[in-house]
């Protein structure tokens, strides 16, 4: 039995090193307004420390910089004062804050940063792998908005496909659009790239006869089954036929994988869930490769008033700054307690049933992970058989918290089919495990507990449920 997990063994080669490189494989051409930073060659736990310093009074990694503020500032105001011959400068807050840029400077770099690739010791960059630079992220008011601008970028009549499991949000929003005529959905299995390729190719062959644009919309790991999708050539494949790319990187984080990388056209993500890791604060974010594809999703947020406020930024940008060390202590966390309760489904004690890991060698896209992700995150499914046997084990959980969403700093347990969006396919009895920061033998002691009890069997030991 194998686990992966990315923590403390990534080698990624640092931007300076190719920088003269040749951009010859680039799937997307670097731009003007791209995004530089003076650390932006370190390492990205250096860089989601470092990045976005210092706000519209300047970068207090600047040579000679003094009374610079280590923290950027918060902006509250809604307006600007302008002059009359200057119709370039900042207007309302609606259309941008300084207090934005940092993180969308941040978010824009860790997305695009260095092209590399994952060679089962870390992300190495090599000299048809330079930089790839991008515009900055666009922020979203939640990551529902940011998916919805994403998706709206489908003119009527056109073509969707995207995985059968999704984020049931995504999938809610796509099937509302489908039923007002707006769009038609094709749902895949992502984690089975033949199907998918032959999907392409059927929905491109008839949206080209009816002159109707298709986006294929991918999660990787999936939401809540944590498929794996061979995203490099999906994405090629859809590149080929002209298909407008975008994916929720959200379960993996830049840390773990870069779609942009891969040829994506769009990254989404919510940046409730790791980027900002408290579960405090409610937003979203797209980073789009191409500036005007970028403007596009700009435009909507504006017009539609998808805008996060300035102190969700500040904190969210400040949650960023932890990014790494949690998620590297979460995905450790993970890592260990998919290998424990994989042993004690097999030993046959309690109703828990199988687990399902990316980085456990039973998971059926484990090699494929292994090649692709430099990290198989902090997201787990148990496979109960019921609805009453998750129910139970929910109920008796202590340490771990009963609560929808994911990647804060606290354990969140949920039984997945209590939301009606989910899909038949996702079984009843699934419990999706967000694994925080506590202590690993806590977080293990609880689970047995609660599942022996779900099982009908006392703990041994009283003390397993305080």
């Amino acid at each position: 039995m194998t686990v992966r997990s990315g923590a403390a063994r990534e080698s990624w080669t640092r931007v300076a090193d190719v920088e003269n490189a040749s951009n010859s494989q680039q799937p997307h051409s670097p731009t003007s307004d791209a995004v530089e930073h003076p650390v932006a060659g370190h390492h990205p736990h250096t860089y989601v420390v470092s990045a976005g310093r210092g706000g519209p009074e300047g970068d207090p990694h600047a040579p000679g910089a003094s009374g610079v503020p280590v923290n950027a500032p918060v902006d509250f105001s809604s307006t600007y004062s302008y002059r009359p011959d200057d119709d370039g400068g900042r207007l309302y807050a609606r259309e941008g804050m300084p207090t934005w840029e940092p993180l969308e400077e941040l978010l824009a770099h860790l997305e695009g940063g260095t092209r590399s690739t994952w060679s089962g010791e870390g992300f190495v960059a090599t000299e048809q792998q330079a930089a790839l630079q991008v515009p900055p992220a666009l922020l979203f008011g939640s990551g529902m908005a940011a998916i919805a601008a994403v998706v709206h970028l489908l003119p009527i009549g056109g073509h969707i496909i995207l995985p059968r499991h999704s984020y049931n949000g995504t999938s809610a929003l796509v099937d509302e659009l489908a039923a007002e005529g707006r769009l038609t959905a094709h749902r895949v299995d992502i984690a089975d790239t033949e199907a998918v390729q032959t999907t392409l190719a059927d929905v491109a062959t008839l949206a080209q006869a009816q002159e109707a644009p298709v986006m294929l919309w991918a999660e990787s790991p999936t939401n809540p089954m944590l498929e794996v999708a061979d995203l490099p050539a999906l994405l090629a494949e859809a590149r080929r036929r002209g298909v407008l790319t975008a994916v929720d990187n959200t379960f993996a984080t830049p840390l773990r994988q870069r779609p942009l990388q891969h040829g994506a056209d769009i990254v989404v993500h919510s940046v409730t869930k790791f980027l900002a890791g408290h579960s405090d604060l409610v937003m979203g974010a797209a980073v789009a490769a191409d500036p005007q594809l970028r403007e596009r999703l700009r435009r909507h947020r504006s017009l539609h008033g998808a805008v996060p406020g300035p102190m969700e930024v500040f904190l969210a940008l400040r949650g960023v700054r932890t990014l790494a060390v949690r998620l590297d202590a979460a995905e450790a966390n993970a890592a260990e307690l998919a290998v424990r309760l994989e042993q004690l489904a097999a030993s046959g004690e309690t109703p828990l049933q199988t687990v399902s890991y990316p980085g456990l060698a039973s998971h059926p896209q484990h090699e494929r992970a292994g090649e692709q992700l430099a990290g198989c995150g902090a997201i787990i499914a148990l496979h109960l058989p019921d609805v009453a046997s998750a129910d139970a084990v929910l109920s008796a959980l202590r340490v771990w918290t009963p609560a929808t969403s994911l990647g804060g700093v606290e354990s969140l347990a949920e039984r997945r089919r209590r939301h009606g969006g989910e899909p038949d396919t996702v079984p009843e009895g699934l419990i999706r495990l967000s694994v925080g920061i506590e202590h690993v033998d806590d977080l293990h002691a609880d689970l047995v507990q609660a599942l022996r009890l779900a099982g009908g069997v006392r703990p041994d030991n009283p003390a397993e449920t305080r």
